[in-house]
């Protein structure tokens, strides 16, 4: 991944409802969700959303596709994991890193530090 692209990407994230709508979009997996779900999950309204959609969509981490008369959004899981990589390709200056566990798993307290 390019710094621009990583910065665009980040960016487009550093937003609370955006994060929110792609956290969302994650669970949701590859099946993704309808416009009107999201908004309805998100608690964001249809106008709002489509701008974040939209800001998500420019930095390429989400995907949509037209089914029916809906409109799909998915995660772009390759640039989450693209995203990701760059942070981390430098870890621990080279050395083999401690096995990292899910980062689900990594309690508050440990988030915190």
């Amino acid at each position: 991944m390019e710094t621009s692209n990583a910065v665009a990407a980040l960016a487009a994230l550093a937003q609370e409802s955006r994060l929110a709508v792609f956290r969302l979009l994650i669970q949701a997996g590859p099946a993704g969700m309808a416009a009107g779900k999201i908004s309805e999950a998100a608690g964001i309204p249809p106008s709002s959303l489509s701008f974040h959609l939209k800001e998500l969509a420019h930095a390429g981490m989400v995907t949509s596709r037209q089914e029916g008369r809906f409109v799909i959004y998915e995660a772009n899981f390759s640039t989450a994991a693209a995203l990701v990589a760059f942070l981390t390709e430098n870890c621990c200056g080279g050395d083999p890193c401690m096995p990292i566990c899910n980062p689900a798993c990594a309690t508050t307290e440990e988030r915190s530090s």
